[in-house]
């Protein structure tokens, strides 16, 4: 074979040779096509080139940092790793990122605790703690200059606790005020989520029962002669076997007393 494989050059060939010689009846179907384009040598494939193995040099100079993609970092990320790492509940609220003009965030006031047109959310508490921190300068509004980023924070988050508790009583006042006038309201999350629970535990006690049987049942049967009396397996009643303590209790008492009588008379 050699360093080189030329046979899928020669294919042209080989098959023009093998009609001659009538070892096949016809061309092949692509025997024109081929002859007409020939397969370029690039589309060979040859044997690939073995490189030697080389010692390493110790002393090999780091690459430079001069073409890597600079590290992208905003303030914002420091903080709201602080909140959700302290919130992580926040993360599975549902949140709405559909925005009118892309220039939403322009126009909130975040002076202000809430903004009338989002909702309490993690991320208004980030961009209110900045605002807390840096202000706006271009409205005018200067930042507290004895303001830090822990004070910043606990403030941002008493307020949206405040801000939360309100909305909680005002959905259950409008609740209550519904409820007064006829409304019905389906069963809630919790009183789903409780049926659910008791529902398996009352499953869980049926199956206990059933496996508490089943291991009373083998250890009687490994206490028992092979072969000789059945493994009892019905419950006993007690107060069958109170009644039947009491029978022969006294029918011992009545054996005693007529021994007794023997003797005396005797």
């Amino acid at each position: 074979m050699g360093r080189y494989d030329f046979r899928p050059l020669r294919v042209h060939q080989t098959a023009s040779q093998l009609v001659a010689s009538d070892r096949i009846q016809s061309f092949p179907p692509w025997h024109d096509i081929v002859g007409r384009f020939p397969p370029a040598q690039t589309l060979v494939r040859s044997q690939p080139l073995q490189h030697q193995e080389r010692s390493r040099r110790r002393n090999v100079r780091k690459s430079s940092k001069l073409f890597q993609p600079q590290r992208i970092s905003y303030e914002e990320d420091n903080l709201r790793r602080e909140f959700f790492g302290d919130h992580p509940w926040e993360l599975a609220r549902p949140r709405l990122v559909l925005e009118n003009d892309g220039r939403d965030a322009e126009r909130n006031d975040w002076s202000l605790r809430s903004q009338p047109d989002r909702p309490v959310d993690g991320e208004g508490v980030i961009q209110r703690q900045l605002f807390l921190l840096h202000g706006n300068p271009e409205k005018g509004q200067m930042p507290d200059p004895n303001m830090t980023p822990a004070r910043a924070y606990d403030q941002a988050r008493k307020e949206f606790y405040e801000t939360r508790l309100h909305q909680d009583v005002e959905r259950r006042i409008a609740k209550e005020e519904a409820m007064a006038t006829g409304a019905y309201f389906g069963k809630s999350v919790l009183q789903i989520g409780t049926e659910m629970e008791d529902k398996a535990f009352e499953e869980w006690k049926v199956w206990a029962a059933q496996e508490i049987v089943k291991m009373e049942q083998r250890r009687a049967a490994m206490y028992t002669g092979v072969g000789t009396q059945p493994a009892a397996t019905e419950e006993k009643d007690p107060e069958a076997e109170a009644d039947n303590a009491a029978r022969e209790a006294s029918i011992a008492v009545q054996e005693e007393e007529a021994s007794e009588g023997a003797v005396v008379g005797s």
